[in-house]
């Protein structure tokens, strides 16, 4: 397959935001693919701004019983980044927020 062929299969994905107000759906979230979309839309959270006021750990419990298992502890920390970047604080990776989250929840 020659390089251009290969560009014209590949997979676009959503352009990211880069501030709240440019964010429009879920994907557009720093650290939010499809699949953690379809997660916020399974617990209620249809588009970006709903995230504000929220709290990131009340999202997962809902997330966990929604799904009935626990949920990687990973998924908490991606909705703390996106809740923090609906807020107004710049974008950061999920994985800046383990510490934080360890720290506040434990071993959840």
């Amino acid at each position: 397959m020659s390089a251009g062929n290969a560009a014209v299969s590949a997979v676009i994905k959503s352009p990211k935001a880069a501030s709240p107000a440019e964010c429009h759906r879920l994907e557009q979230l720093p650290n939010i693919g499809p699949s953690l979309a379809d997660d916020l839309r399974l617990i209620g959270i249809r588009a970006p701004q709903e995230l504000r006021g929220k709290d990131a750990f009340v999202l997962y419990q809902k997330l966990c019983a929604a799904t009935g298992q626990r949920q990687d502890p990973c998924v908490l920390d991606t909705f703390m980044a996106a809740v923090d970047f609906m807020r107004g604080s710049p974008a950061a990776p999920w994985w800046h927020y383990t510490a934080q989250r360890k720290a506040l929840f434990g071993n959840i």
